[in-house]
């Protein structure tokens, strides 16, 4: 593949292994008003914009969750740490899952772990995960890598001019494969949690 396309992942992958979700000792540790809590989403998330215009977490957003059940309501009309953390799962999830998908990976952690005086709850839980994906990015990084070198030496047959788009195309498409596949396994795992077990007879 032409020097520019490797130029260009290998400035992505930079910015990946660079990538600082939002840490459980930056969110605060105080209740939080509706302009507050978008103010925090919008300056911690802004590097995941696509584009400048984009919109990391509005009221209208925050009422619909509430609305479809995704997040507890809040206290007096503030939001507390464990709203921001839901928040942020969602903000993650529903750029590949349905709000009702969302619903239900998060309402049974939300109705067995909301609650800061639990011994275990959500900011435990929010603790775990960020350090497990930390770990998970490296090896999304080669992945990616695994799959650009596969792009740059398929369609070795076909004349110059033509190979360097359709390698890209194989790239994309390899890509796109990884994320059906996964997408296609958390949909059938959220189906399993809405089916009843079979009777035993």
């Amino acid at each position: 593949m032409d020097q520019k396309y490797t130029n260009q992942l290998s400035d992505i992958l930079k910015q990946m292994a660079n990538t600082d979700q939002i840490q459980l000792s930056d969110i605060p540790n105080i209740d939080l008003y509706m302009d507050q809590v978008t103010h925090f989403m919008e300056d911690h998330l802004q590097a995941s914009r696509r584009y400048e215009d984009d919109k990391i977490l509005t009221k209208t957003m925050i009422n619909n969750y509430a609305k479809n059940k995704l997040l507890p309501p809040p206290e007096k009309k503030r939001y507390s740490r464990e709203h921001m953390i839901v928040l942020i799962f969602i903000y993650y999830l529903k750029g590949f899952l349905p709000l009702s998908d969302i619903q239900a990976i998060l309402k049974p952690v939300t109705d067995r772990f909301w609650g800061a005086d639990k011994d275990f709850n959500i900011q435990n839980i929010y603790e775990e995960i960020y350090t497990i994906e930390k770990e998970q990015i490296g090896g999304t990084i080669r992945s990616v890598m695994d799959s650009y070198h596969k792009a740059s030496h398929s369609f070795a047959d076909v004349p110059a001019d033509d190979r360097e788009f359709l390698q890209f195309f194989c790239f994309i498409c390899l890509l796109s494969l990884d994320i059906y596949l996964k997408k296609e396994v958390i949909e059938k795992m959220v189906d399993s949690m809405n089916t009843p077990p079979p009777e035993h007879k």
